[in-house]
């Protein structure tokens, strides 16, 4: 299976902040493709949703995300080599 890169469009958020639009600011990299959407969902090899890339301005986090991933799986936090105190860290 080839590498996918899921890209958020700053530069489009700010844009439809200020024009009032809503237009796409997600954008799906492939090898060979480039999709964009409001909405990204990351499926399992059997096709299960396990996550999802949301772009809601109209419904923002109460943080005032607009931008965020959201999941039920399990997930490990990762830190920058140089700003490591241990290597991981776990949610639940």
């Amino acid at each position: 299976m080839k590498k996918t890169i899921i890209h958020v469009n700053q530069h489009k958020i700010k844009a439809n902040r200020m024009n009032g639009t809503c237009d796409p600011v997600l954008t799906c990299k492939t090898y060979n493709s480039n999709e964009y959407g409001h909405t990204a969902r990351i499926l399992d090899t059997d096709g299960n949703e396990i996550a999802r890339v949301v772009y809601r301005p109209d419904k923002p986090l109460s943080c005032g995300a607009h931008v965020w991933i959201e999941t039920k799986a399990k997930v490990e936090i990762d830190f920058l080599p140089h700003h490591e105190t241990d290597n991981k860290k776990e949610t639940t």
